[in-house]
């Protein structure tokens, strides 16, 4: 059974940073494509980076060169770190493994950006 368990959400003001981190169980991290998407109030839920087996990430256009994902295989834990928060970075954010076409979701965090 897959277990993805967020953490770090919260409430910064524009300009600062924090850093989220998604705890699997049950996927082995390394092995698979890990990413993190978010979901704003009255939008759809959109991705913002991904990390693949092969270490290759990939990002939004909107947090290029703010935001980085890494892994830690031997936690089995993904991170993503926050820098140069904007209010438009309010969102829900969450943590999503792919194994064979499946999908699995974390319950989200909440992150919220004041100006």
């Amino acid at each position: 059974q897959v277990q993805l368990v967020e953490s770090g959400g919260g409430l910064v003001q524009a300009g600062g940073s924090l850093r989220l981190a998604c705890a699997a169980s049950g996927i082995i991290i390394g092995f698979n494509t890990m990413g993190w998407y978010r979901q704003a109030p009255g939008k759809q839920r959109e991705p913002v980076a991904t990390i693949n087996f092969g270490a290759i990430t990939n990002y939004a256009d909107s947090v290029k060169g703010r935001f980085t994902i890494s892994r830690d295989n031997a936690k089995n834990t993904v991170y993503l770190q926050m820098n140069s928060l904007k209010p438009d970075d309010t969102a829900v954010y969450y943590c999503a493994a792919r194994r064979n076409c499946v999908d699995y979701w974390g319950q989200g965090t909440q992150v919220t950006v004041s100006s």
